[in-house]
């Protein structure tokens, strides 16, 4: 059920209207320090109702903007096991005038969209830098003011637009960069969020390749749970923004969104944090094995593995180069901070039992009787020290069905236990001896269950968020030496 995330904002916004709609609830200052200090996604409330960019709806947008064409995702609106990742989708060039004709369902006697039922597929002008979009237009980069937020200087130049039709969706992923702010301007988009915590169960994967997403091969809204069984331990997170509300999804938050409305707008930016030093760092040798692999399994055919929005040159040479930069780069951020000996950079902390009884109360208030709201408020401010213009987004409770509990208790066999043998140097002397043993081990195997190993089961393995993280480590405190 999604009712936790959707009523509270609901109330947070009207208190706030109570309080006044001309003042804002937290200054820069303190706003910053919530975001920097915060480990929870969280609805920012009555901050943005003087920033010019609350009329930045799509219809307003496709009279800046003209004729100017836009890329847009078409994906499928039915619901599948199987997540709909970009490389699956169609692409067209078209106005923001040409995809409002279409959504609404008119006539079009031309256009990139006719090849395209609305009531069967949707569209997305997904991740839009608006400095690229406005390039010409670089007065309305002021319509957008994150300075509110505690960042001087950062407006549109620094964020990223977002135009959607009803059913259009981001996969489930986790940003390897910053944290993130959003600005729902039009309509009303779904949240489902996952803790960095519950990584495992959320089966992380580089295919489809793209720097800085990590994405989940489960399709959370329609999970395959004998394939991904460990998913029923996830904890879900939902929340529905709405118009005039601003999320904060902290660092390494996975997150799936879809848009519930029949046209939705938003606008985001990525706030960077001191641990994108090592991010980098991480992601470049990432890339490098990625595309090391990846060329060398299909050299002809990039489309099936690398996103549509990853555009930059992928060969050895400029991924060495990569590589060398980000180290480089975090050298001398630690040398001019005057850091000293290089240690291991912090993450988030991890998700304690006090933050799930806060969740738990919270929940418990929103759910109270009338005559028990004065009490309640006491124990709500308790809970909450920001007041009611920055409401928690919950813990979803899911009741479990019966085939999930049977699968929730099958795990994972270990299949790399019985080939412990092949490990270590492949020296000429003893290439052919391995082989012999391998393939004697293969056919020692029942014919009813083969094990076929792919590329892509490999680089699950090795670009693994926790083995780039270890790989990154030795890598700079080597350099460091």
């Amino acid at each position: 059920m999604a009712a936790g995330g959707d009523v509270s904002t609901d109330t947070a916004a009207e208190a706030g209207e109570v309080k006044g709609e001309h003042v804002k609830p937290f200054t820069p200052e303190k706003a910053k320090e919530i975001i920097m200090s915060l480990q929870q996604p969280a609805v920012f409330c009555n901050m943005v109702f003087d920033w010019p960019a609350q009329h930045w709806t799509a219809k307003h947008l496709s009279e800046i903007l003209c004729n100017k064409q836009i890329r847009f995702r078409m994906g499928m609106k039915s619901i599948d096991t199987v997540p709909q990742f970009e490389t699956t989708c169609s692409y067209v060039e078209a106005t923001l005038e040409e995809f409002l004709t279409w959504n609404c369902g008119q006539p079009s006697i031309s256009g990139a969209f006719r090849a395209y039922d609305p009531s069967k597929f949707w569209a997305y002008a997904d991740y839009k830098y608006c400095a690229s979009l406005f390039e010409d237009k670089t007065n309305i980069f002021q319509d957008v003011k994150w300075s509110d937020f505690g960042f001087p200087g950062r407006n549109g130049r620094e964020s990223t637009l977002w135009v959607g039709s009803l059913g259009a969706h981001t996969p489930c992923h986790l940003d390897s960069y910053g944290c993130n702010l959003v600005f729902q301007v039009q309509g009303r988009k779904r949240w489902h969020l996952f803790p960095p915590e519950d990584t495992p169960f959320l089966y992380p994967t580089r295919i489809p390749y793209e720097e800085s997403s990590v994405f989940s091969k489960v399709s959370v809204v329609n999970p395959d749970l004998k394939h991904f069984p460990q998913f029923q331990k996830a904890r879900r997170y939902m929340v529905i923004l709405h118009p005039g509300q601003v999320l904060f999804v902290p660092r390494h938050w996975w997150h799936y969104v879809e848009s519930i409305d029949p046209i939705t707008v938003s606008i985001n930016s990525w706030i960077e944090l001191e641990e994108d030093h090592q991010a980098r760092v991480e992601e470049a040798i990432t890339r490098m094995i990625v595309c090391a692999l990846k060329t060398a399994d299909d050299p002809h055919n990039k489309r099936a593995w690398l996103n549509p929005t990853e555009v930059e040159e992928t060969s050895h040479e400029v991924n060495c180069q990569y590589l060398n930069g980000a180290v480089s780069a975090f050298l001398d951020h630690h040398m001019a901070s005057k850091t000293g000996e290089i240690q291991p950079l912090r993450t988030n902390r991890k998700y304690t039992r006090d933050e799930e009884l806060i969740v738990h109360n919270h929940m418990e208030v929103e759910g109270t009787d009338s005559q028990n709201l004065t009490l309640e408020k006491v124990k709500q401010e308790a809970i909450n020290p920001f007041g009611p213009d920055l409401v928690p987004v919950t813990l979803t409770s899911v009741e479990p069905q019966s085939e999930r509990e049977v699968l929730f208790k099958i795990g994972c066999e270990d299949h790399f236990s019985r080939d412990r043998e092949h490990f270590g140097k492949l020296q000429s002397s003893k290439r052919q001896r391995m082989m012999s043993q391998s393939e004697s081990a293969i056919e020692s195997l029942p014919s009813t269950s083969p094990i076929s190993v792919s590329t892509d089961d490999l680089l699950d393995c090795l670009v693994n968020p926790k083995v780039t993280r270890i790989v990154a480590q030795l890598l700079i405190q080597g350099k460091s030496l």
